[in-house]
């Protein structure tokens, strides 16, 4: 529905409702001037407009293969104004026009952080163009535009940050109270908005296949989808429908007493089965995006709190993914900060994730790199070329062993999963330096809150080695490990553990995308992972953080919980009501004030989802490290 459509809706029901409102209050005042005739007439026209729009909302609701609880409050109407009860089915008529109503509020006011992020859309961007800057529709954008970010603007595109810092607030995406800080090169997602100086943004993607539009797209999705225990509430509704027959029935069969079926029939309308379920699991949907874990539909949020095995990839996922340089070791007295500047000149003209990983630590660092000459590069060896008038050579340990006539040695920092690049420099060894994927930060936290909340089974599946998966996550206290694991494998992994129960996998590559797609809840590492897998994926992670995976469990699992408790305890009083209704305890008029009561307590209960607390675990310090290499271990990340 456009959301103009939904405007004149709201005001169609806002209309019914005073209309009731009004017919109800204007018969009152002439029932206490002692005019009861008038009183009745002014009554009934209150309640024709809300029992004729009641019906076309059945009819359509039938034509669309669904039955609900409305019928009851068609009932209910009817059967009062048929028994002369016109005031109990004016009330019947304020409180059931006031209860959708309200309903359309609760749901609006669960959608308000989604739509705050569709407002959010910018319309144009600021361009480089022959030595000026000109703005252009966000569609003209493609990858390789130089863009001018100014400080307050959202921005447009997903790209690389081209000036040497920049400050960005993702807050309204991923929760992150502070803003980011992000070094030249670093990648900058759509939608964040500037919070320094203005900088420039090299474009990435163009703005329809960017972040943010994807995020568009999926909140469109997202308020469209129906939960399974959406339609499980669909189908319960019949059942309490054929119930509350059935007990006004039964009290008009026994007493004689009409107005006793009336009664039964009004506590039963409307019912918090058709309420309760969608706030809740709406306002789940809010409150994660809140926290950057944007959960596609009601059905995948339902289905997540349920969850009880999870699957993890390692690269990219349970690890950062991108090499960063851990020590750098120098075998000719040559300075550290020489070594990595070397290096990383050279490493320019090479666009292997190694070497983009040096020359990234090496600007973090703020060295002026020169540009190479000569250079030569032996793919998945090294490189070859001139720095500044030295010969230098940049690669793995043997390749540059060899080029210089040395034996390769042992290197005593070089261990499972780690990667040792060699420098030389004019002829000679000048040192080697050490790299590893490590594990994400937050991870051992983050899998402990998971056992916390349930998540009883934890297993890794990757590609690559054992003897790296196993040093990668020694001390994580994982359930299983499978290693060597192609695409197709993995799909297996998870058809087969989901024998066991619903199962959850996460990962960020194109070779995960099968197994996100076979999995109960597929997750994805959305802020840098591929399109392949947020496609793929039921959820995607907004921020590059595994530990958002836990917040956003918990925030599935209180929403489901409040929808039950709402259902529970708003059918169980619903019941006790009628009861009490076909025993003579309750006057229609009683009746239909104690289910307004009962409504109105439903829908604020499960606007509690809004309000759910998660627990973010805090991000561990860095371990420090010697010889001001603390930047160093951090040098390819923003």
């Amino acid at each position: 529905m456009s959301r103009m459509e939904q405007n004149r809706t709201d005001r169609f029901k806002t209309a019914i409702l005073l209309t009731a409102v009004a017919g109800l209050t204007g018969g009152l005042a002439f029932y206490v001037a002692g005019e009861p005739d008038f009183a009745n007439l002014i009554w009934i026209a209150g309640v024709v407009p809300a029992l004729a729009a009641l019906v076309v909302e059945i009819l359509r609701s039938i034509g669309r293969g669904e039955v609900g609880l409305d019928i009851v409050a068609a009932l209910s109407m009817s059967a009062a104004l048929v028994f002369g009860e016109t005031l109990a089915a004016a009330v019947v008529a304020v409180m059931y026009s006031g209860g959708t109503f309200l309903e359309a509020f609760a749901e609006g006011r669960a959608r308000r952080e989604m739509h705050d992020l569709l407002s959010r859309v910018p319309r144009t961007a600021t361009r480089h163009r022959n030595g000026g800057l000109e703005d252009v529709p966000l569609d003209e954008i493609a990858p390789g535009d130089r863009l001018l970010i100014r400080q307050g603007d959202v921005v447009p595109v997903d790209g690389m940050v081209a000036s040497d810092t920049a400050f960005v607030d993702t807050s309204a995406l991923t929760g992150e109270s502070l803003p980011v800080r992000l070094a030249h090169g670093a990648d900058a997602m759509s939608g964040s908005t500037n919070a320094g100086e203005a900088f420039d943004l090299t474009a990435t993607r163009e703005a329809k296949d960017s972040t943010y539009a994807g995020i568009v797209r999926l909140v469109e999705e997202a308020q469209a989808s129906k939960a399974p225990m959406s339609r499980l509430a669909d189908r319960w509704s019949l059942g309490f429908l054929a119930v509350t027959v059935s007990i006004a029935f039964a009290a008009w069969w026994f007493t004689g007493d009409p107005i006793r079926a009336v009664a039964v029939l009004v506590v039963a309308t409307p019912c918090p089965l058709i309420l309760a379920v969608p706030v809740a699991l709406v306002a789940g949907l809010s409150r994660a995006a809140h926290f950057g874990v944007l959960i596609k539909g009601a059905g995948p949020l339902e289905t997540m709190a349920r969850i009880r095995t999870l699957i993890l990839d390692k690269t990219g996922t349970l690890t950062d993914g991108r090499p960063q340089i851990v020590s750098i070791d120098s075998h000719d007295g040559m300075a550290e900060g020489d070594i990595l500047r070397i290096a990383a000149s050279l490493d320019q003209a090479s666009k292997h994730p190694v070497a983009q990983a040096i020359v990234a630590a090496a600007k973090a660092q703020g060295f002026s790199l020169p540009v190479p000459s000569e250079v030569a590069e032996f793919p998945g060896e090294g490189l070859v070329g001139h720095v500044e008038g030295r010969s230098v050579i940049v690669g793995g340990d043997g390749f540059v062993a060899s080029r210089v006539g040395r034996m390769v040695g042992d290197h005593p920092a070089k261990g499972a999963g780690s990667v040792l690049v060699a420098v030389a420099v004019d002829g000679h060894m000048a040192g080697h330096l050490v790299m590893s994927d490590p594990l994400r930060e937050g991870a051992g936290a983050m899998l402990e809150g998971l056992r916390r909340e349930g998540i009883s089974h934890i297993l890794l599946a990757t590609g690559d080695r054992a003897d790296v998966a196993e040093r990668v996550t020694e001390g994580l206290g994982l359930d299983g490990l499978r290693a060597g694991l192609t695409p197709d494998q993995k799909v297996l992994l998870v058809l087969s553990e989901r024998k066991h129960g619903p199962v959850m996998m996460v990962g960020d590559g194109v070779n995960d995308a099968p197994a996100l797609a076979a999995a109960d809840v597929g997750v994805a590492m959305g802020a840098r992972g591929a399109a392949a897998s947020a496609e793929a994926a039921d959820v995607v992670l907004l921020v590059d953080r595994i530990d958002r995976l836990g917040p956003g469990i918990e925030i599935a699992r209180g929403a489901r919980r409040i929808a039950v408790e709402s259902v529970v305890a708003g059918i169980g009083l619903s019941v006790l009501g009628m009861i009490a209704a076909a025993f003579g305890y309750l006057t229609p008029v009683q009746g239909a004030l104690l289910q307004e009561v009962i409504d109105v307590a439903v829908i604020l209960n499960a606007l509690r989802a809004l309000r759910i607390a998660p627990h973010d675990p805090a991000t561990p310090k860095p371990k420090a490290v010697s010889s001001g290499q603390a930047d160093l271990a951090q040098g390819a990340t923003p």
